[in-house]
This record gives C-alpha cells, sequence and structure tokens, in this order.
C-alpha cells in the first residue's frame, strides 16, 4: 500500500512538473532576443506573431484568436486574456456584454446580468505604425498579464475580459524590417518608402463609421458586434511637445448627440491613469487643453466607441528606439489644471514609454476592477436612454437651436413685446425656450427609410452596410408599405432611432452643427481634431426620406452584423440593353465588358428615361451583365440600339504618387481596384522624362504633390539612392515646375486628359489657365494674399454646389451634390476664361452653402467656382476643388471621376 501510494504520488509530481512547465510563460527577451523598450531595437510582426502563439501555448490565461485577414493577407490576432476559470463561461460574458449594451431589456433584468457579468476592456497597438510605442507595449502587456502572479495582476484577471489587439499587423512588419535593416544602430531611421497600410497609411484611423478597410471592419464588428467593450483603449503617440503623454479627458467640444455620461465617465477613467502616473512618480501627462484631442469627431478608433455608449481612451505618448529627449518648452514647466505634474527636459529612452504605457494599461483595468458594475450599468442606461429617445419627440441640443432661442428673444424685443432689459441672474423667458424646443421642424427623426426603387441601390446598401458593420440595428421591408401617404417596395430598409446605438444613428443621418471655435472673441479659429462635418448619409448621395413620427410597417430585423447585398435579379432578353449611370456599380459591369472585348456605347441624350451618360451594350454582352445582376445590382434594362452613341474604350489611367506614399492617392488606388478600373502608379521620374501619351490616355493628381507656384521648396525629403533597395529607385523624385509641368503641358496639349482634385489643382496656376484664387484679398499695397482665419475658415464640412450635369465629366449627377469641402480650393474665371476653352462645371451659388460642419465667412464662397474644365491642345484638364473621393466615403462624387476614365 505504501509503495503505491508512494508511486501514484511520483505520477502526480510528475504531471505537476509538466504542467508548470507549460505554465512558464516565455520572457520577451527570451523569444525576441532583446527586452521589449531597448534602444535601437523593434520586433517585426511575424516575430510578435510567434510570440504571441507561444505565450497562448504556454498559459491557460491567454487565449489567441484571429478577428479577420488584412488588406496584405496576414491574420489579425486578439488575445482574449481573464483567469483559467473566466474561460469556462466566456460565451456567456460575452453574451452578457452584448445584451447590456443594446440595452433591449427591463432595468431589473439588466441588474441581474450586471451581476453576473464582468467588464471587457479593449487595449490595442500598433494602429499608426510608425508610432511603434503601440504595438511593443501590447507585447509587454501581454507578458505582464500572462506570467504575473502579484495580487494585483490576480485581481484583474478574476474581474476583468480582457482584449489585447494588434490593429496593424502589415504596418509594424513594414516598418519594424524597414528601421531594423541597417547594422549601425545610429543611422536607423522609420523613413519607409510605402505607406504603412496597404493604401491610406495614417488614415486608417479615419475609417472607422465607414469601414472600408478589412482591418477596420474586422475591428468594428469585435466592437459593436461581438463584445460590446465597456472601455476601449487606443494607444498613439507622440504627446505634445514638453509633456510625455497626453490623455483623457479631452478639451471641448464634444459632440451633442451623445450621452453625457461619455464625458463625465471619460474624467473618471482619466482621473484613474493620471493618479497612477502621480503614484508611481511619472510626471508629464497632460489633459484637457493641454492638448488638442477633444470628442467632437466620429471616424476614429477611439472616437466612433462615444456614438456606442463606449468609453473612448487615446493616449499620445513620446518615445522611439532610436533615443531622444523631452524638449525644453517654457510654458510647460508651470503646473496647471492640464498639466499638474509637469517633466523637465531630460535625455528619453524607448523603455521609459513602455513603462508608463504598462502603467497606464494597468491603471483603466484597475478602474475597470474597482467600478466594473457601474460600467456594465452606465452602458446599459445610455443604451436605454437612447431607446427611449428615439420613441417620442426629442430634440438635440445643438448650438444653432441655442441661437434660435437668443434670436427669439431678440426678435420679441424688437417687436416691443418683451422688456428691453435682461438679467443674468433669471435669463430669458421660458416661453422662448419652448418656442425652439416643441418646434416640429426641429426635432429628431423617428428614422429613415431607404426606397428600394432608387436609382443607385447598391450604394444605399453600401451606406447601411458601414452602419450594420458598427452594431446598428436594421430593418427590411417583407412586403410593399406605406408611410405618411408615400409608397415604398418590399426590399426596402428602414433605419430607427429608437435603439442603443441612437447617437451613432443620428450621427451618421443629420448634420453636425460645430460651434464657433475660436482662440479669443475675434480672433483665429481653433483647428478640429479632424472634420468638423461628415453627414454620411449626405457623402453618399443616396435617397433617404427622414420619417417625423412614429412608424411600422412589415418590417423584419436584419440579424446584428449581417452584410446586405443588392436582390439578385435576372436578366431579361433582349437584343441589346442599356445601363443607367445613376447607378456607381455600373462602371463595374462597364469595366468587366471592356476587360472582355465587348463593345460599349454611351449615350448622349436620355433614352427610355434613362440620363445622358448611360450605357449602351449589345447581346453579346449578356452573360457579363446576367452577372451583374446577380452580383452588383446592375440590372441592364432590355433596349433596342439608339441612334446617337458614342463608343468608348479603356483609357490607360496613370495614378500619381510619390515616395513615401500620398493617402488620398491610396483612397483611390482602393476604389479603382472596386470598381474594376485598370490603372499604374506614376512618379516624378516618370513624369519628367516626358513622352507620357505612349503610356497613359489619364493622369489623376489626387490632393497633395503639387507645389505652389513660386514655391522655392526642394519637395519631399528623400533617401539617396544608394541607401534603399532598388525596387524602391522608381519612387524617388519631386515634381517641380522646372521639370514635370512641362511634361504634363505636353501631355495634354497631345490629346492627354489630366484630372486633378483638391490641393492637386495648384496644377492649374503652373499651366497659366486663366483662372484666380476665389479666397482672397487685397492687402495694403494692391496685394492679393490668402484670408486671414479670422475672417474665413472651413476645416472638413459638408457643403452643396450646383452641378452641370449637362457636362459629359458630370453625367449621371443631379443639378446639385453634396460634397467633402476641408479647406479646398475655390476659384473664379477671369474674364477671358470663355475665349480659351475654360468652363466652370461646378460651383456655389448665392446662398449659404454648408450643410454639417463649420463654415465661417460662408459669403466668400457666393458664385465661387469649384471645379472647372480646360482644353489645352487635344486635350483636357479638369479641377475639383472639393474632395470627390474623400476617404472613399463620397460616393455621391465618384462618379466625376469615373467618367473622365475612359477614351
Amino acid at each position: 500500500m505504501t509503495k503505491n501510494l508512494f508511486k501514484l504520488f511520483l505520477v502526480v509530481l510528475l504531471f505537476s512538473g509538466i504542467k508548470l512547465q507549460a505554465q512558464q510563460v516565455p520572457t520577451p527577451q527570451s523569444h525576441f532576443g532583446f527586452e521589449i523598450g531597448d534602444d535601437y531595437m523593434l520586433a517585426n510582426f511575424t516575430q510578435a506573431e510567434a510570440y504571441f502563439k507561444k505565450v497562448s501555448e504556454a498559459s491557460d490565461r491567454v487565449m489567441l484568436t484571429s478577428i479577420g485577414k488584412t488588406e496584405f493577407g496576414r491574420d489579425q490576432p486578439m488575445m482574449i486574456v481573464t483567469a483559467p476559470e473566466n474561460f469556462a463561461e466566456l460565451d456567456r460574458y460575452k453574451e452578457i456584454s452584448q445584451k447590456l449594451a443594446r440595452a433591449e431589456m427591463t432595468r431589473e433584468e439588466a441588474e441581474e446580468l450586471i451581476k453576473q457579468g464582468k467588464p471587457v476592456v479593449w487595449i490595442d497597438g500598433g494602429l499608426h505604425a510608425n508610432e511603434v510605442v503601440g504595438a511593443h507595449q501590447l507585447i509587454q502587456t501581454l507578458y505582464e498579464l500572462a506570467s504575473g502572479n502579484d495580487e494585483e495582476t490576480l485581481k484583474i484577471l478574476d474581474n476583468v475580459i480582457i482584449l489585447l489587439v494588434h490593429a496593424n499587423p502589415d504596418g509594424m512588419e513594414i516598418m519594424s524590417d524597414w528601421y531594423m535593416r541597417k547594422e549601425d544602430p545610429t543611422k536607423r531611421d522609420q523613413n519607409i518608402p510605402v505607406l504603412y497600410q496597404k493604401y491610406v497609411g495614417h488614415d486608417n484611423n479615419r475609417d472607422f463609421y465607414m469601414n472600408n478597410m478589412s482591418e477596420a471592419t474586422n475591428i468594428s464588428l469585435q466592437q459593436y458586434v461581438e463584445w460590446i467593450p465597456q472601455i476601449i483603449y487606443n494607444h498613439h503617440q507622440s504627446g505634445p511637445p514638453g509633456s510625455v503623454v497626453a490623455g483623457p479627458p479631452y478639451r471641448d467640444p464634444f459632440n451633442h448627440v451623445f450621452d453625457p455620461l461619455i464625458i463625465t465617465s471619460l474624467d473618471a477613467v482619466g482621473a484613474a491613469m493620471i493618479n497612477r502616473m502621480h503614484q508611481e512618480d511619472k510626471p508629464g501627462y497632460t489633459r484637457l487643453d493641454g492638448s488638442v484631442f477633444s470628442t467632437w469627431w466620429n471616424g476614429g478608433l477611439r472616437t466612433t466607441p462615444y456614438y456606442h455608449n463606449q468609453i473612448g481612451i487615446l493616449t499620445e505618448i513620446i518615445g522611439n528606439p532610436t533615443p531622444s529627449q523631452v524638449p525644453l518648452v517654457p510654458e510647460r514647466l508651470i503646473p496647471n489644471n492640464g498639466t499638474p505634474y509637469p517633466v523637465t527636459p531630460r535625455d528619453w529612452h524607448f523603455k521609459t514609454s513602455i513603462d508608463y504605457s504598462v502603467s497606464l494599461n494597468y491603471a483603466i483595468l484597475n478602474h475597470a476592477v474597482r467600478h466594473g458594475d457601474e460600467l456594465l450599468r452606465n452602458i446599459y442606461l445610455m443604451g436605454r436612454r437612447s431607446i427611449e429617445k428615439g420613441q417620442k419627440d426629442t430634440w438635440t441640443p445643438y448650438p444653432k437651436y441655442a441661437q434660435a432661442v437668443e434670436d427669439a428673444y431678440e426678435k420679441a424685443r424688437d417687436e416691443g413685446k418683451v422688456q428691453s432689459s435682461r438679467s443674468w441672474r433669471s435669463g430669458l423667458p421660458r416661453e422662448f425656450y419652448e418656442e425652439v424646443y416643441q418646434d416640429q421642424e426641429r426635432k429628431d427623426p423617428y428614422g429613415y427609410i431607404l426606397p428600394a426603387d432608387q436609382a443607385d441601390f447598391p450604394t444605399a446598401i453600401k451606406f447601411l452596410n458601414a452602419l450594420i458593420k458598427s452594431g446598428i440595428k436594421v430593418h427590411k421591408a417583407t412586403q410593399d408599405f406605406n408611410v405618411n401617404g408615400k409608397s415604398y417596395p418590399a426590399g426596402s430598409y428602414i433605419v430607427k432611432t429608437a435603439q442603443a446605438f441612437r447617437p451613432h444613428v443620428i450621427d451618421m443621418f443629420e448634420p453636425q452643427d460645430h460651434p464657433n471655435d475660436f482662440l479669443y472673441p475675434g480672433g483665429p479659429p481653433i483647428r478640429p481634431y479632424d472634420a468638423a462635418g461628415w453627414t454620411l448619409a449626405f457623402q453618399m448621395g443616396s435617397e433617404i426620406d427622414r420619417i417625423m413620427e412614429d412608424f411600422d410597417g412589415p418590417f423584419e430585423a436584419v440579424p446584428y452584423g449581417e452584410i446586405q447585398a443588392p436582390p439578385a435579379k435576372s436578366l431579361a432578353n433582349g437584343s441589346g440593353y442599356l445601363i443607367d449611370i445613376r447607378g456607381n456599380n455600373a462602371f463595374m459591369a462597364v469595366n468587366d465588358l471592356l476587360k472582355a472585348k465587348v463593345k460599349v456605347f454611351g449615350t448622349t441624350d436620355t433614352v427610355d428615361g434613362l440620363p445622358a451618360g448611360s450605357f449602351y451594350v449589345g447581346s453579346a454582352g449578356k452573360t457579363i451583365l446576367q452577372k451583374a445582376a446577380q452580383e452588383y445590382g446592375v440590372y441592364g434594362k432590355p433596349s433596342s440600339k439608339p441612334r446617337e452613341l458614342k463608343e468608348i474604350s479603356p483609357a490607360r489611367i496613370g495614378l500619381y504618387d510619390y515616395y513615401g506614399g500620398s493617402m488620398p492617392s491610396g483612397w483611390v488606388r482602393w476604389m479603382l481596384e472596386q470598381f474594376h478600373f485598370d490603372f499604374k502608379q506614376v512618379f516624378p521620374k516618370e513624369i519628367n522624362a516626358g513622352n507620357l501619351n505612349e503610356n497613359y490616355d489619364v493622369l489623376l493628381f489626387i490632393g497633395p504633390g503639387i507645389p505652389s507656384v513660386g514655391s522655392r521648396g526642394g519637395g519631399r525629403s528623400q533617401p539617396d539612392a544608394s541607401e534603399i533597395d532598388e525596387q524602391y529607385h522608381h519612387m524617388l523624385g519631386n515634381f517641380t515646375a522646372q521639370e514635370s509641368v512641362p511634361a504634363v503641358r505636353e501631355f495634354i496639349e497631345n490629346g492627354g486628359q489630366v484630372i486633378t482634385v483638391g490641393s492637386a489643382t495648384e496644377l492649374a496656376f503652373h499651366l497659366n489657365l486663366p483662372v484666380k484664387d476665389a479666397l482672397v484679398e487685397m492687402n495694403a499695397d494692391g496685394e492679393e494674399r490668402p484670408l486671414s482665419g479670422e475672417k474665413y475658415y472651413i476645416p472638413g464640412s459638408v457643403l452643396e454646389m450646383n452641378v452641370d450635369n449637362a457636362q459629359p465629366i458630370n453625367y449621371g449627377m443631379g443639378s446639385t451634390s453634396y460634397i467633402m469641402f476641408n479647406r479646398s480650393p475655390v476659384f473664379k474665371l477671369t474674364p477671358e476664361a470663355s475665349n480659351k476653352g475654360v468652363k466652370a462645371i461646378a460651383w456655389f451659388g448665392e446662398e449659404e452653402p454648408l450643410r454639417s460642419g463649420w463654415a465661417w465667412g460662408q459669403s466668400y464662397l457666393r458664385n465661387g467656382v469649384t471645379a472647372f474644365e480646360a482644353g489645352l491642345g487635344k486635350g483636357k484638364f479638369y479641377a475639383f476643388g472639393p474632395e470627390i473621393t474623400f476617404r472613399a466615403q463620397s460616393h455621391g462624387t465618384f462618379k466625376m471621376l469615373f467618367n473622365g476614365l475612359y477614351k
């Protein structure tokens, strides 16, 4: 008996040893060969992914999953980290998080779930790959949580579900490989030749309501459909000069559509973070007006959560593997509410930034431990209040309504209906509040209907899919129905505001009303963190009906996260077919036809109810049109061959780019691929070599890269060719007035077509076209100078312009169009313009054009030209001042580009 017990003891000890060995989490040093934070050392994603797998295999606290593929086809990892016993109930904790966020239950039912649930905290890194602290703190944080047996770590693991997410695997691989390529560590740099996301680089953090990029879609589905964390922590850099890290709470303004609990919750989490820094004697945390970050804008990884009742945290920290210094900024040395504990000038090492970041992570996780029930309760309360707002008359407190109250009072006073005096103590009579906030014209809609019979239904579905990826509840009509006397067909979509994520719904459909925000009265404007207005419904150009009273019908809820597609239809028999140009997807079908060598024609007038510019194809295209009817929502209309047609053929397209990569060009690169256009990238060297007509019919210049006239700058900073691989040599060079402009002029005069967008329209002045900048004034010496910010300022906002849709470049457009205007050029034509073949093709009218956002000094836009066409020799030049391809969101103006991409 004693001998058998001894054998049993040895077996137990043996297996325990195996378990203990398996639980020995590998250190970063043992895997990477250096400590995370060592000077001059970066890990690439391949190494990091292998480490994530090792830790997951070694630790029962970590589950490694993939949330989808990146644009380059890598797995995008998410590590679920929590106490081992919590994994048995993981699906239940996710379900509780979803249910509380969607708030479709009573308060009593919610309280029961709160008792059972655990808070979910998202921590990511690496979104902006040149901000290398983010990805590397993620590695160190994983190790600390997987290996730590201290009381604090164990309590966190017991009480919190942690999602550690790599936000940009491709970028980490590109950036780290580039930095580490030189043997001499002191010569390492981050000046990569390409964008660190396949298409859009830094703009990967501008895609979180549109969800165009794979990484954004992967993240959004986890944040708004699957896990719906209560806290989302997004790591960035760099901190403002003279500080170490910028964090919450953030400066005004905040958006008026989300719940006030968002702002006070940011105060609470921010207090936990800054207190931890001060407890650990880590100076340099700045907040509020100590940094530029606000909570106004929707579209970033940490800002879109606000519109989903989640606490979005951003920090921006200094640090780089190449040692640096905290610079001396005297005003930063004075303690104030923004920076209570200033940092003094000192040498700074990468490891210190990693230590700060891990401490900030722990501060947030400890907050979740202490306030877990509150986090779960608050997301429910915010969601429930949103549902209730959508079930009754509600007025969002926009600045314009406060001004309307003031205006109503002033009008009544001028008419002698009230006393002329007013007391700051008593304010205004309540009647003026009620005059505005009971005005039925000003209240929020109860919902929106997107009719299935609109001309471009597939684009409307793309808009809906952006909402669906963001967790919005969408309904679909199962049969025909009527609302307010209007008939809608089955298959139409409905988005009601009575849902938990109502702030996001309102923000995507309704105009933003950015307050006038100046440094001081009469002073310069304070630049918004990003855009001031962005209403996606306007940008998409879809037909949407706002429904101002409660309504219902034969509506079926679309399952959360289920992507929609246009109805698949069979193509009717015909000897030929017309394709409606009003649908953007028509260009997909046309490009497929042209690649198959099927003849395609364009109409020059209205035919069978379809506008000029629509396409005609004979029966030879039937197979391809059948695919278009099944997959693209493009339904060829049987038709005999119209008399007046022009054959079109694919143009050889060159898209301008430069060393380091242009984000606006990258967005267009993605767009062209989506709509099946073939193209090549063109770099300055090729332009400067001339003879462009041999290889191209159309050249596209989108956004930056064209120097201003008279500029003496040497162009973008670039390495010597000897310092980089030969595969990147063709990207070097700069666009110059001396070499590039003559080559482009020759290209146009020989029959080429040039399309410029945004700041690239500066090329018009290089070509000496008869146009002028409309946004100037005369100084005392009679010279023109740009309008000052005190007089005129329009950051990213949605405006409306008039369109000459009889011009072929504008075929398929309406007579007016919403545009994304981002400090965009506006022109006026000189008197000789018409004699020189220059004509306006889009312009502002007499009325103020702002529709969403912020525009100061709109009178300067009156009758300004937003787009023009110029003939030069045998070719044409087009200038579009507004951002007609803005971040691949502004589908309503895509046709202005696409029409110019055929011969």
